[in-house]
């Protein structure tokens, strides 16, 4: 709030003021209470209707805060009602902190359980909440961060309001818009991981991927393989020399076109071994294809398409 004060104070910001105007004292006073803003020392009123932005009432202690504080969690796109519903936990206590007495014990229980039920009352929201139940635990057992997730229910919304997951399971699904939810974050995670943590077949995956991109839109590049090298360098517990090395020869395949029409993963893989045997921290193939998610016959023909066009001598 800005405010002209009389005399030869000029024109301040009540909000930012850390000093007095007139007489450049820093003892500002905000008594929210009389909604004054202070000087302590000249007596200066530089404001007089300050608001209280704070809640009208008062907690002496965290249990007080938290049993008196109305306002719930934010919005989430995580739960297939955002948040804004009531819930009945199940703490076994009352609004006021008592433990719930034991002849109502099970009138609560009825009561937490047609709340339960009522909260997804049609068949779009039972679907909502199973799929985003799917998303949840494909997303821990991966261990993709918060982002990736809420992107994945955004997509998996997106889906549902466009009718695309008719006549489609709800697995397949769910872990098709978890892994495009990871190529827009560019996280750096394969098809085929997310499969094998998914009850859906990776046929399935691809091809409900595929439709869901395309009827959406989403218009996604194809992963870039130097997104995984950090990742398979740190797997591999190799050292940083070599993994810098890998991302410049990654980068002289991609300036060469070289990448063009060839799996990231095994581009990467083939870049990571041609790294660790030039700086001696040599990593067998198959140990390289184990955690890379390829076969070993890949790796060694991307790695000779490297070291020929790039002019890369290998001691085998």
């Amino acid at each position: 709030m800005n405010m002209n004060i009389s005399g030869n104070v000029k024109e301040v910001d009540v909000e930012e003021l850390t000093e007095c105007p007139e007489c450049d004292s820093e003892h500002i006073v905000r008594d929210y209470k009389r909604g004054e803003v202070t000087c302590r020392n000249c007596g200066l009123v530089v404001d007089d209707q300050v608001i209280d932005q704070g809640p009208e009432w008062r907690a002496f202690d965290s249990e007080q805060n938290e049993r008196r504080a109305r306002g719930g969690a934010p919005m989430s796109v995580m739960v297939h009602d955002k948040g804004l519903s009531t819930d009945i936990g199940w703490g076994g206590r009352d609004i006021n902190g008592n433990n719930v007495p034991t002849k109502n014990r099970a009138q609560v229980y009825r009561m937490r359980k047609w709340q339960n039920r009522t909260r997804a009352s049609n068949s779009a929201d039972r679907n909502l909440a199973q799929a985003l139940n799917e998303l949840n635990r494909l997303a821990s057992k991966i261990g993709l961060h918060r982002q990736v997730r809420e992107e994945a229910a955004m997509l998996y919304r997106r889906a549902v309001q466009d009718n695309l997951v008719r006549g489609r399971s709800v697995e397949g699904v769910a872990a098709a818009a978890l892994y495009g939810a990871c190529r827009r974050c560019e996280v750096p995670r394969t098809l085929t991981e997310i499969t094998e943590a998914s009850r859906a077949s990776k046929k399935e995956v691809g091809r409900t991927y595929r439709y869901i991109s395309r009827e959406l839109k989403l218009n996604l590049q194809p992963a870039s393989p130097s997104v995984y090298i950090i990742r398979f360098c740190r797997e591999l517990e190799l050292p940083g020399d070599v993994e810098n090395t890998a991302i410049s020869i990654l980068n002289q395949a991609i300036a060469a076109e070289l990448t063009s029409g060839r799996g990231p993963t095994g581009v990467a893989a083939a870049a990571i071994y041609i790294a660790s045997v030039v700086h001696d921290q040599r990593k067998t193939q198959k140990t390289i294809a184990d955690t890379v998610g390829v076969t070993e016959v890949t790796i060694r023909n991307r790695y000779k398409e490297l070291a020929k066009n790039l002019d890369i001598v290998v001691y085998l």
